[in-house]
């Protein structure tokens, strides 16, 4: 994994990745740089660009030993954090696919509001755009690019 670029405000980076492992590597980096205020993202990108593979990185980085594969069909998974330690920050890690819905409306059923203003659960939202009106101020957008077969962009 090489950390391409760094954004004016410093506050974005640019990585690429070669391999599931790499990405795994990134989301595990990821879930110790979020901010404590922080516990809804957007996971931005096309087909194939990552998301799910990223989610999946996540949840192992948190201990979740579940498979985790897309809610497309779902929306949505929940999975319950193991403490570790003693400890955990979340306890519960949200994992929503938007792909089939295309209104902020469609969402609020599954207690999306509630789900997101819950510190407790760590939220991946997958093609957040489709549900853009429904997104709480705040969120954190992460940005995914297909490159080629193996390689991938990702901006934090």
């Amino acid at each position: 994994m090489n950390e391409v670029q760094k954004s004016g405000n410093g506050e974005q980076k640019e990585f690429i990745t070669n391999s599931r492992e790499e990405m795994w590597n990134l989301a595990r980096d990821f879930v110790n740089m979020i901010h404590p205020s922080e516990n809804v993202f957007c996971l931005s990108g096309e087909l194939g660009a990552g998301k799910t593979t990223f989610v999946q990185g996540v949840a192992k980085a948190l201990g979740i030993s579940t498979k985790v594969v897309s809610p497309t069909f779902v929306l949505e998974k929940r999975y319950e954090i193991p403490e570790f330690e003693g400890k955990r920050r979340f306890k519960r890690l949200i994992h929503i696919d938007a792909y089939r819905l295309s209104h902020g409306k469609e969402i609020l059923p599954l207690r999306f509001e509630e789900t997101c203003a819950d510190p407790e659960n760590l939220v991946l939202i997958e093609w957040p755009e489709k549900v853009e009106s429904a997104i709480p101020k705040g969120a954190r957008i992460i940005k995914f690019e297909h490159i080629d077969e193996g390689t991938r962009k990702i901006i934090l």
